[in-house]
């Protein structure tokens, strides 16, 4: 809803489009110049401390926003104030991510991480279409309903248990580089964040479904509407079938799989001319990215022993971010120059080639049985 709503407010004070660059900006900076100290602080304090105070700062940030907008547009303050945010979420991301495990029994962490990838999505499609309505209702006092939801979020929070966190060990500069350098040693981790990171630069079509909408499938605001829907509806779909399964094996190869499909669904949304076709791509596309997603985050979670999942999960939010925000530049560059369709078909075919590629170079992921097997088999290096 913030997305929306701060974007909105903002485009109708300046009438330039770059300000809307800069307020994705805002939130991608802290993340990256700050992921090896935000891992350090969620692995060295308490987790729910951390989620509380984060909560606190974002409810704070959403205040000044809300008196910052209503009266005459200061640009620094208003970009300060994302800043801000962006902080609070270098430090919430990790900390949300790490303190799961702590909270729910072992066996039971595969599904509830498709619980919380399922309940994210959820929230990530409801939010921005209850702020268009909201932004029409209340202008800029949404701020002010932001803020308190995110308050009483924070008030929640306190209900969390008190985990408690291996101190880690090392001092000064390793103790802060153990994540990096864990992610960078692990036969598991490394390939989970890795395949994150290339498949979603490769294959993101999302920005580019108004140029679909418009241009290829001669189609109006109402089907781009269902467009934005359909990867959404097929990864809750998917997300609440996994939650009902019992647990998988051989998650290493359904995870290939599912990238496997996630890639030839893109190739068919690509070469598509039919409005129908290319909406059940978008829901196929959906519904393996969630698949893909359950089994990545829950082998990070059970590979990775508790006195680094703060550094570790830093490092994953820092490729999930850039991943993102560089698949969606990506897609809107290569368009510029190639046109839609071929920019969405060669980035499917690039997605294959990733599929393919990791196949081959990461041959423990390949093995992995039961996800809950990632803790043993991390033990062991892939062989050079």
């Amino acid at each position: 809803m913030l997305s929306v709503a701060v974007g909105w407010h903002i485009y109708e004070a300046t009438g330039n489009p770059f300000d809307l660059a800069l307020v994705g900006l805002m939130q991608i900076l802290p993340i990256a110049g700050l992921f090896i100290v935000s891992g350090w602080v969620v692995d060295n304090l308490q987790r729910k401390h951390v989620l509380i105070a984060c909560a606190a700062l974002q409810g704070l940030v959403l205040l000044g926003l809300a008196y910052s907008l209503s009266g005459d547009f200061d640009r620094v303050t208003v970009f300060g104030l994302l800043l801000l945010n962006g902080v609070a979420r270098a430090f919430y991301m990790p900390a949300v991510q790490a303190i799961l495990p702590g909270i729910v029994p072992h066996e039971g962490l595969e599904k509830a991480v498709a619980v919380s990838s399922t309940v994210w999505t959820g929230a990530g499609t409801a939010g921005p279409f209850v702020a268009g309505f909201l932004i029409a209702w209340l202008d800029t006092d949404i701020y002010l309903l932001l803020a308190t939801l995110t308050l009483v979020a924070g008030a929640l929070l306190f209900y969390l248990p008190a985990v408690t966190v291996r101190r880690p060990t090392g001092r000064g500069l390793a103790q802060l580089l153990e994540g990096v350098r864990y992610v960078y040693r692990n036969p598991l981790v490394l390939p989970a964040i890795s395949l994150d990171l290339f498949i979603v630069l490769a294959g993101s079509v999302v920005a580019l479904l108004p140029v679909y909408a418009i241009d290829v499938l001669n189609v109006g605001p109402e089907a781009l509407g269902l467009m934005r829907a359909m990867p959404a509806l097929g990864a809750v779909s998917a997300g609440i079938l996994l939650t009902r399964l019992p647990a998988m094996r051989q998650a290493g190869k359904l995870l290939y799989a599912s990238l496997a499909v996630f890639a030839l669904s893109i190739i068919v949304f690509a070469i598509s001319g039919n409005l129908w076709l290319s909406l059940g791509a978008l829901l196929v596309y959906g519904a393996s990215d969630m698949v893909s997603v359950n089994v990545r985050s829950s082998i990070i979670q059970l590979a990775t022993p508790d006195e680094l999942r703060g550094r570790v999960n830093s490092v994953n939010s820092l490729f999930i971010a850039t991943s993102n925000d560089m698949g969606s530049f990506r897609a809107g560059t290569v368009a510029t120059v190639l046109g839609p369709v071929a920019t969405v078909l060669v980035g499917g075919l690039m997605s294959v080639g990733v599929v393919i590629g990791a196949y081959w170079l990461f041959p423990t992921l390949r093995r992995l049985d039961r996800i809950t097997d990632a803790d043993r088999l991390s033990e062991n290096r892939d062989p050079a």
